[in-house]
């Protein structure tokens, strides 16, 4: 664990931990809770169920979906899980669809987190108790969290509420991942000037790349959950 890499090994693991694995080449990551006894409750988007966005995020919009397995070899422990959506429990094998196992990491520091090169890895809020984020994940379960969309209420939002207890109010995405996706894209135009000043002077060039660092850097962390200040708690029927 550190700023390179969030990689752990499954018996590292502890009921309540928030936990991912990357999809796609490394292109984008699915998130869960690992709950207990090698089982995992995630968000996804059912087959077939597909709303594009309109950006190169579509490609994206499926990868939450367990890796399907043949008809006639279902997974022993949980079933099919590939045609499931919205909230589903299933082993950890299915969750990630042969994938490594990541940690996402809670009440880092500012520094840790900007030194962090990737989004959806960590956030500078707290974690409540394990028993509260379990208590939550098999809420959702029962009740659901609403539809999924790859931008606004995705896998890593799913986890991060049952972990912090918050929300964002309107919700406009609040998840690590999602907010380095658009940090990214308005960055890119800086860069793209960037490159062609070094072309032109090396001294404008390297300015150039630092102010799209810093703006990747900035947007990411003013759309982290432990910063941001139009998020609610989200307080379940059961508990009123």
């Amino acid at each position: 664990m550190g700023v390179l890499t969030n990689k752990i090994e499954r018996e590292d693991l502890k009921p309540g931990d928030h936990i991912y694995s990357y999809r796609l080449a490394y292109t984008y990551s699915h998130h869960g809770i690992y709950v207990d006894e090698g089982n995992v409750i995630h968000f996804t988007q059912g087959e077939g169920q597909e709303t594009g966005t309109g950006t190169v995020l579509d490609r994206f919009i499926g990868s939450s979906l367990p890796q399907r397995r043949p008809l006639d070899d279902p997974c022993p422990i949980c079933d099919d899980q590939s045609k499931g959506d919205g909230v589903i429990s299933s082993c950890i094998d299915c969750f990630l669809s042969g994938g490594d196992l990541y940690l996402y990491e809670y009440d880092v520091t500012r520094k840790f987190f900007l030194a962090k090169p990737r989004g959806g890895t960590c956030t500078l809020a707290s974690s409540e108790s394990p028993e509260k984020v379990i208590h939550r994940a098999f809420y959702f379960l029962r009740k659901g969290f609403g539809v999924y969309d790859v931008i606004k209420n995705n896998c890593e939002d799913f986890a991060l509420c049952c972990k912090t207890g918050l929300r964002v109010i309107p919700t406009v995405g609040q998840s690590g991942q999602a907010s380095s996706f658009q940090a990214a894209a308005s960055a890119g135009g800086v860069i793209l000037t960037a490159t062609v000043s070094m072309a032109r002077s090396s001294i404008l060039g390297v300015a150039g790349l630092a102010a799209s660092c810093g703006t990747y850097c900035v947007k990411r962390y003013i759309n982290d959950i432990g910063v941001r200040r139009d998020v609610e708690n989200v307080v379940l029927e059961e508990e009123t």
